[in-house]
């Protein structure tokens, strides 16, 4: 009893908690999402347009959060597996601003310029049914995936 209440650890007391920090620390230093499989692979940290990227059994679907961007100006490309989606958003200027005036932006957080974002699919993704949906600031781009061949029994004479 008394041995328990003198003595010091010299681990963190939750051991687990401090692994979690130090792969967090990882993942944001080498720029990685781990929560994508591994045959899909995307750069994520600081990235514009935030991306969603899931599978089903059927297809692959990518959500791209794009408000304000001209779905006439947002090029979508596949090419050898790779998914590429780029454009630009204008940056905006306020009726409230002139020449004459000088602004002094205290916090600016809406991104202006081009961007590319660049998505590395699975084997199985066929690059003949791609569908891209531009909705609410919300590029939706789904792939389909090609269905496997079933074994087949062959009777034997």
């Amino acid at each position: 009893m008394y041995r328990n209440q003198f003595s010091r650890s010299f681990l963190p007391r939750d051991v687990f908690a401090e692994f979690d920090r130090l792969q967090q620390q990882l993942q944001q230093t080498f720029d990685v999402s781990p929560g994508l499989s591994s045959s899909i692979r995307g750069w994520t940290r600081g990235a514009y347009p935030a991306m969603n990227v899931g599978t089903t059994a059927d297809a692959v679907n990518v959500y791209c959060f794009v408000p304000g961007v001209d779905p006439a100006h947002i090029d979508v490309q596949l090419e050898k597996g790779v998914l590429s989606i780029a454009g630009e958003r204008k940056p905006e200027e306020s009726a409230e601003a002139s020449s004459n005036t000088q602004r002094n932006w205290h916090i600016d957080e809406r991104f202006a310029g081009k961007f590319r974002r660049v998505v590395t699919l699975p084997d199985d993704a066929d690059a003949d049914t791609v569908s891209a949906q531009y909705r609410d600031g919300v590029l939706h781009v789904c792939i389909q995936r090609r269905k496997a061949a079933e074994p087949r029994r062959i009777a034997v004479q």
